[in-house]
């Protein structure tokens, strides 16, 4: 089955369905991930039975998060550079193999809460390897008037797996054994593998890296530094997950004591917080056409602060469902309006990087705050560790409240092509060496503040499209002549440098060449440096 991403169709929230590609992988990965929710509640309510202590339990989220915060970049890189496809079909048929493993010597009952942690390690480290991959192949599934309500579409079936998912699992567990929820999950990474096999992309021409993975890795970290949009999407990311994620990490424990709690009701909370999350799914788009994706995410903010107080007030069953339906509302609105945000913040040829990034904020921020309200929780109670993630994730929202979210949903980052072609270099050149380009500008004195201001943006564009260091310098012989340099790590980087200039790349260098005095553009010279 190929994609289908290259034919125009309607951007209402169900189009990309239209696109078979896009239907297939849905819902392949529907089912994979009511497994994979099947498999997080099992090892979650497993870790209880075997140590109940918090700072114990909370490890198992840890575990599976902080992976991704690890590898991700280098999971990212690798994405932009090798098959996706065959990528994702060599993760999932090793993650088949240690899920099986998992699921034996859970049945054996030989399982520890060591090797429960190590296992939970190795599969959140296939998770991280997949997750860019699976983030940067959506624009291949579907025309590009199709990208938001796809990445929508995305989000509810992650929800709609972890309403279904949670539920199935604590029945199981209740009424089978904690063996059951691991098996089926194996049994669901044969779909997905099925999918990917009948799925056939079209074939496009990836660039040969012009780098080591190392430097293709530097290159993503500089391209978000430098991106604004992208920085204020990181920055309000880490601003909630930080405090989100405690009741995440704590739900065992708030399931636990509450009256008449045990793994039923987990399942049942879980199957809420998705169920409430589909809810917010099915709203969403009603709420985007009239609220921008920033006002989203702080209403998103202000109910999961909600749901947090309610979980801490509540000591009944109802009460608790209440607060995990609001909480998966507010989670979903949060999150879908971050990953739009992040995907339009970036251009293609440093999608999975960009995205990795934005993962490793998400996962990083999930793994580092299990860990900090599972402690918070041990030293005094849960109670009071729902509290203080209320009032964190207020405190976080106002100070970030100057870093709009959705800033990129307005820039066209389709490539330009207006730039000249590179001038070939030397028979005893290389592409491996490093370069320079410089280019002159003529400045008159009464516009020298607001060029100076222009090149800040100008300078941005250089740096996350590929330069490494950049500088601006005023002559002291002509006070009119101006010059801008800036680095790159090789000549065939700069080549590719021609080719990510965007359209909206192209606005900021034309409104800084109107300053420029004379008929002629800015003259620009290239530069080899020595092996």
């Amino acid at each position: 089955m190929s994609s289908s991403g290259d034919t125009p169709g309607a951007s209402s929230a169900y189009a990309p369905f239209g696109q078979a590609a896009f239907a297939l992988l849905w819902t392949a990965t529907l089912i994979s991930n009511i497994g994979t929710w099947m498999h997080d509640v099992g090892a979650g309510w497993l870790m209880t039975t075997l140590d109940p202590s918090p700072a114990v339990v909370t490890l198992v989220q840890a575990a599976t998060t902080l992976p991704v915060f690890c590898f991700a970049l280098l999971a990212g890189a690798l994405a932009d550079r090798l098959d996706k496809r065959r990528m994702l079909l060599g993760i999932n048929t090793l993650l088949l193999v240690v899920v099986s493993l998992l699921t034996i010597l859970v049945w054996l009952e030989a399982m520890t809460p060591a090797l429960l942690i190590a296992f939970t390690l190795v599969i959140g480290t296939g998770a991280a390897f997949m997750a860019p991959a699976w983030q940067a192949i959506v624009p291949q599934l579907v025309p590009p008037a199709q990208l938001k309500p796809a990445i929508a579409l995305n989000s509810m079936g992650i929800n709609i797996s972890r309403a279904i998912g949670p539920a199935i699992a604590g029945a199981l567990i209740a009424n089978v054994g904690l063996a059951a929820p691991f098996a089926l999950n194996a049994v669901s990474f044969l779909v997905i593998l099925a999918a990917l096999t009948l799925w056939r992309p079209a074939k496009t021409e990836r660039p040969r890296p012009t780098g080591s993975l190392l430097s293709d890795m530097a290159t993503g970290l500089r391209h978000v530094r430098h991106n604004p949009a992208m920085l204020a999407t990181a920055v309000r990311a880490a601003a909630f997950f930080l405090f989100a994620s405690a009741y995440w990490a704590l739900l065992p424990l708030i399931a636990r004591s509450a009256e008449g709690g045990g793994s039923m009701l987990y399942g049942a909370l879980m199957a809420l917080i998705g169920a409430g999350a589909v809810t917010g799914a099915v709203l969403l788009p009603r709420l985007q056409r009239v609220a921008s994706s920033d006002a989203t995410v702080r209403l998103g903010t202000a109910g999961t602060a909600l749901a947090l107080i309610l979980m801490a007030l509540a000591q009944m069953p109802a009460a608790l469902l209440a607060a995990a339906f609001i909480g998966g509302m507010s989670w979903i609105a949060v999150l879908t309006s971050l990953n739009v945000s992040a995907q339009t913040a970036l251009p293609n040829w440093i999608r999975a990087r960009g995205l990795a990034v934005f993962l490793m904020v998400f996962f990083g921020s999930m793994a580092l705050g299990s860990i900090f309200w599972g402690q918070v929780a041990a030293a005094t109670t849960i109670a009071t560790a729902l509290f203080i993630a209320a009032l964190g994730l207020g405190l976080a929202a106002l100070l970030t409240r100057k870093l709009p979210v959705g800033q990129g949903e307005a820039l066209d980052h389709s490539p330009a092509s207006v730039w000249p072609e590179a001038p070939a270099h030397a028979a005893d050149q290389s592409e491996d060496q490093p370069a320079m380009v410089l280019v002159e500008y003529r400045i008159r004195p009464e516009h020298r503040a607001e060029f100076q201001s222009r090149m800040k943006s100008v300078a941005k564009e250089r740096l996350r499209n590929g330069a490494t260091r950049w500088y601006i310098h005023q002559s002291v012989d002509e006070p009119l002549l101006w010059l801008e340099t800036f680095h790159l790590r090789s000549w065939a980087e700069h080549l590719e440098h021609h080719g990510r200039v965007s359209v909206a790349d192209m606005d900021l260098h034309q409104a800084l060449r109107t300053l420029h005095l004379g008929p002629d553009a800015p003259v620009v010279r290239h530069y080899i440096g020595p092996r």
